[in-house]
């Protein structure tokens, strides 16, 4: 893709994005604004796995601390505290008073606050305990992949304080405003694309600075780096908290979207289908990963309704397909010296081979 193409496509996009609740029916413009919320937390997966070299299969767990931290303020907005309301969960699991740790979430700054600092100091910290003892490669993977599953177990476990396996729903207003009216439903939708935006621009600034140079080196060389007298390390946990903060931010505009959060968005599942995101988009390229996930999951909305019980060897076919005949995905089509360029250099190298006989 030229220079100029490339620009007219960008703006093309985010021309289409801004007017998108003009142009498509309430019901599309809904899951436009889902599956953008997810696209921030695939752009943090390109940023880890793509940059960092950093597989991760439990992106599912800062989702969800991002989308219950939001839910909580959510449930509490309305109801009276002081004379000892609480949410209709816990009123039918038979708790008495509210938790003491839910007091807080009642304060919408504050849950605002949580949505973000929770799930990236969380992932910081985890991957500053894994990552300090060079744990790294299948081993992570295999590790994200167990949190997640830890995660969601203890959210179904604990259904007098969390929700259960139903997770967190039936709320309606926030800041006192009304979110189910199609009205709301736009002004959510253009903060959520003014987030994908910024959150793209920022990487893409990030990824050009000093720290995308060494972060790219550790990926490709950390042994190398460390002769060289630099901590790999520090580069790392960076990465992964980051992306632990985009998670969580797109756990909560998911969350005001769908108008629903629980355990089976932010499981074991959930956190592989993330990553198959990234790979059938183009894990090396920002734009892939929105690009791969806005396409996986309209394929997922159309085909699972048409034929619900395919709808999951379609999408092991679909990253079969993506790993073997596109290992860039989708985007690496689009780069330079890929897809038809290489097939004419081909053409061109055999034409020269059959003149030279």
């Amino acid at each position: 893709m030229t220079f100029q193409k490339k620009y007219i496509f960008a703006a093309a996009a985010i021309l289409f994005g801004a007017l998108a609740p003009f142009i498509i029916n309430p019901y599309e413009l809904s899951l436009l604004g889902r599956f953008l919320a997810l696209s921030i937390l695939a752009m943090g997966i390109m940023l880890t796995w793509g940059e960092a070299g950093i597989l991760s299969l439990g992106q599912g767990v800062f989702f969800g601390l991002g989308g219950y931290a939001l839910a909580m303020h959510l449930k509490l907005e309305g109801l009276n505290l002081a004379n000892g309301d609480m949410p209709d969960f816990m009123v039918w699991s038979g708790v008495s008073a509210l938790p003491g740790f839910w007091y807080p979430f009642a304060n919408p700054y504050f849950s605002l606050a949580c949505v973000v600092i929770v799930p990236g100091a969380f992932a910081a910290a985890f991957s500053w305990l894994v990552f300090r003892r060079r744990v790294g490669g299948v081993y992570f993977a295999l590790i994200t992949q167990a949190l997640a599953l830890a995660f969601s177990t203890l959210l179904i476990s604990q259904q007098a304080y969390t929700g259960g396996f139903n997770g967190l729903t039936d709320y309606s207003t926030m800041f006192g405003i009304d979110i189910t009216t199609e009205y709301a439903a736009r002004y959510i939708y253009w903060i959520t694309f003014l987030f994908v935006v910024a959150v793209y621009f920022f990487l893409r600034w990030l990824l050009a600075s000093r720290y995308g140079v060494m972060l790219r080196a550790t990926r490709d060389g950390e042994n190398r780096v460390r002769f060289l007298g630099h901590d790999p390390v520090p580069y790392k946990v960076v990465a992964f908290g980051i992306a632990g903060a985009l998670a969580g931010i797109g756990g909560a505009l998911f969350t005001l979207h769908a108008g629903v959060v629980s355990p089976a968005l932010v499981g074991v599942v959930p956190s592989i289908e993330m990553v198959v995101w990234v790979a059938v988009g183009g894990r090396n390229i920002l734009w892939g990963a929105i690009a791969g996930t806005l396409l996986v999951n309209f394929a997922k909305d159309q085909i699972s309704s048409a034929f619900p019980s395919l709808w999951l060897y379609g999408l092991g076919a679909l990253f079969i397909l993506a790993v073997s005949f596109l290992p860039a995905g989708i985007a690496g089509l689009f780069r330079p010296g890929s897809g038809e360029e290489r097939v004419m250099r081909r053409i061109l190298s055999r034409r020269k081979l059959s003149t030279a006989e």
